[in-house]
């Protein structure tokens, strides 16, 4: 038996049962901020996808094979009440939101793969955390693409929550690149939905005949990293075919232009649409080339490293490392590269302004604070 501690103060978290266990060693790094601790918290995970912190403590964590975990106070425990969720390739389930009013409500959202007719599509729901932690309760569907697609690829699913209250979602282009632009579809999208999962009356195709109400933006090939920065401005990052990959600022009803546009080249090598540019269709804010596989987003406050306010960082799933963009130029500034940043799936910063980050390479929670 493992026991498990559990504060945003402490430098480490001990998990209990479930295959889970404490790594205590920390380690520095050097950066632009100065040294850097990482340090392990929870280990022992299984393709770990998502987190999310809850307030007052605790936080839960995401595992693709179907697994829902709430660390808290001496105990990891695994959460029943998901529904059946497909497993396919790349999906499973995927992302974790707990809203702002999760302390007057207990309701946390999630994306899942889900099965369908002909194979499976990214799907929404919702149900509310007991007290102890140990299930979802009134578990709903909200969401669910239209029409399903065979393969296991680009699920996309990424969820933020808007100001106003509404849900951002990321959808993929499942691997139907003319799909991303057809406004009658949901494939390679970022959706705009009530907390019931509905189209807000003023989504931007409400009244275009044909198209899906949910969409907000459309073009986009497999959206993996989504935030807010402080002004509230939705900012996403995608991935591309081989180059390519790209940081975008969400307009409304723009059209990003895969795959009429983009920066990189099929994985045969081959020519993708019609070059890098074309009227109407928006440029990324940055692009990688080589492709990095961004996934995880977060933009940082300032909180502990002053200089780092405004800053976007993405994780990394093919150089190991977090990719640091200057928030005003867009450029990247830093790669931040350590043993333990082996395909970071998720980045997101704690209450006490920490960041914390989920490697699948070695299926562990790592906190990340100056060194002292």
């Amino acid at each position: 038996m493992i026991a498990l501690r559990h504060s945003f103060r402490l430098l480490a978290i001990v998990t209990l049962g479930l295959g889970l266990s404490l790594s205590a060693t920390a380690q520095t790094v050097d950066s632009s901020a100065g040294r850097l601790t990482i340090t392990p918290m929870v280990t022992g995970l299984d393709t770990p996808w998502a987190l999310g912190f809850l307030p007052g403590g605790g936080l839960l964590i995401t595992e693709r094979d179907g697994r829902l975990l709430h660390v808290r106070e001496g105990r990891a425990t695994s959460v029943t009440g998901l529904p059946k969720i497909a497993t396919p390739g790349q999906g499973g389930l995927l992302d974790i939101l707990v809203p702002r009013d999760f302390a007057t409500r207990r309701e946390v959202f999630f994306t899942y793969a889900k099965p369908q007719p002909g194979g499976s599509g990214t799907a929404l729901g919702r149900g509310r955390l007991t007290k102890d932690g140990t299930r979802l309760t009134e578990v709903q569907q909200l969401f669910q693409i239209a029409k399903g697609s065979s393969g296991g690829r680009h699920f996309g699913a990424r969820l933020v929550e808007a100001p106003d209250g509404t849900l951002f979602m990321t959808i993929g282009d499942r691997g139907d690149r003319a799909a991303a632009q057809d406004l009658s579809r949901h494939n390679g999208t970022v959706l705009r939905l009530t907390r019931d999962g509905q189209a807000p009356a003023d989504n931007p195709f409400t009244a275009t005949p044909g198209a899906r109400p949910e969409i907000w933006s459309y073009g986009h090939r497999n959206p993996q990293g989504a935030a807010l920065d402080a002004r509230g401005q939705l900012w996403i990052t995608e991935h591309g075919a081989r180059g390519g990959d790209e940081l975008n600022r969400i307009r409304k009803g723009a059209n990003y232009g895969w795959p009429v546009i983009a920066y990189g080249r099929h994985y045969s090598g081959a020519k993708i649409g019609e070059g890098t540019a074309k009227p109407g269709m928006a440029q990324p804010a940055h692009y990688w080339d080589p492709s990095i596989a961004p996934s995880g987003l977060v933009i940082y406050s300032g909180k502990l490293w002053p200089q780092w306010r405004g800053d976007i960082f993405a994780g990394s799933l093919k150089f190991d490392m977090i990719s640091r963009i200057d928030g005003e130029t867009q450029t990247e500034a830093e790669r931040l590269s350590a043993p333990q940043t082996g395909r970071v799936r998720d980045i997101r910063e704690a209450p006490d302004g920490s960041l914390w980050f989920l490697s699948e390479n070695d299926g562990t929670a790592y906190r990340v604070t100056p060194a002292r």
